[in-house]
């Protein structure tokens, strides 16, 4: 379990406007999974079979669908069980956000303009002409560089850095050693063949509720901006490539990189592992199967896997077919063999 500041049921029913069945002065001073919960936790669940692993005495309350059977326990009803949960956990931990202050070991500029509710713990740097809204945490270590600009009620985690210029939403999560804006892999050659650095002297915007993962990279522009749309989820380890431009709702799990002046459109699902070549579109809705390299646009909605990636179908076909190689080469040098008098051994 996690312990949480103790609530109630109703308190927690009227923040997600879900009726509550049974006592609504029910003490939750936790949340839990169902098979680890104890007294005092809240759980969720989808069906009944879920609660089967409950212990005797275990929850004390349960978000469940109408229908469901939670035994002597109360309530919230909910046709969303999960999603309510995590709604229920983001309001019971707002308290776990820092004070407001200035921690003594930060490092910040004359001319920097920070709302007085912001946090800035020790030895973070905030550069010339940065601004900070209303309820941010720049936790330790961070540094928002000269001319950022990071919006309201954003959390910057630890050595996370912001360079020159980016543009920060509001409500925006960047998680550990994230770099937002760092310079991106722009090279020209000279007249002696020698690779040549052209400066990347664009930006980075993350619009509204985006979260950018552990150890991600998002490169500034070369001219133009980088931009990554309202709500986009960006995994850990990922490189998004200078120019590119990522659509409202894109998921995008970890260990991926996009090169340069690729298009990800709406809603799309881009899964662990993932390569794209520069230049791309990757239409609405699409999904692209993990350990998957692009080479060429991908239709909306389409699901695409494999390397060279191809659509669902081709690639299950295609993997059957490899399945079956071995057999087939058995095959044909036996008959080799037999027609042409050949003394090759039949495959193993």
């Amino acid at each position: 379990m996690v312990q949480v500041p103790e609530t109630t049921l109703r308190a927690i029913a009227e923040q997600l406007d879900r009726p509550v069945e049974g006592d609504p002065e029910t003490a939750i001073c936790g949340v839990a999974s169902i098979v680890s919960a104890g007294p005092g936790d809240l759980v969720f669940a989808r069906a009944s079979n879920y609660l089967e692993a409950l212990s005797p005495g275990a929850a004390a309350a349960v978000i469940a669908p109408d229908g469901v059977d939670v035994g002597d326990r109360a309530a919230l009803r909910s046709d969303q069980p999960e999603l309510d949960f995590a709604s229920a956990l983001e309001w019971m931990t707002r308290a776990w956000r820092p004070a407001p202050g200035v921690d003594p070991d930060a490092t910040v500029a004359p001319d920097a303009e920070l709302d007085p509710s912001v946090h800035v713990g020790p030895r973070a740097v905030i550069g010339a002409g940065a601004v900070i809204g209303a309820g941010t945490v720049l936790h330790a270590g961070s540094v928002v560089c000269a001319g950022a600009r990071v919006g309201r009620d954003c959390i910057v985690h630890p050595t996370a850095v912001i360079r020159e210029g980016a543009e920060v939403g509001d409500r925006v999560w960047i998680h550990a050693s994230a770099v937002i804006g760092n310079e991106g892999y722009g090279y020209t050659f000279d007249t002696n063949g020698r690779p040549r650095k052209i400066p990347q002297v664009g930006r980075v915007v993350l619009e509204d509720d985006v979260e950018i993962g552990a150890g991600t990279t998002v490169q500034r522009g070369s001219l133009d901006a980088t931009r990554i749309g309202r709500n986009a989820k960006i995994g850990d380890l990922c490189v998004i490539g200078h120019n590119s431009v990522v659509g409202e709702d894109v998921m995008m799990i970890g260990h991926t990189a996009i090169a340069g002046s690729v298009t990800i459109e709406r809603g799309a699902i881009i899964m662990g592992q993932v390569a794209i070549g520069g230049h791309l579109t990757i239409g609405a809705g699409a999904l692209i199967g993990a350990r998957s390299g692009i080479h060429k646009d991908v239709r909306p909605q389409a699901r695409v896997y494999g390397s060279p990636a191809m659509e669902e179908r081709a690639w299950h076909r295609s993997t059957a077919a490899v399945s079956r190689l071995p057999e087939l080469f058995r095959r044909v040098r036996d008959l080799e063999r037999r027609t042409d008098g050949g003394d090759g051994e039949p495959e193993s």
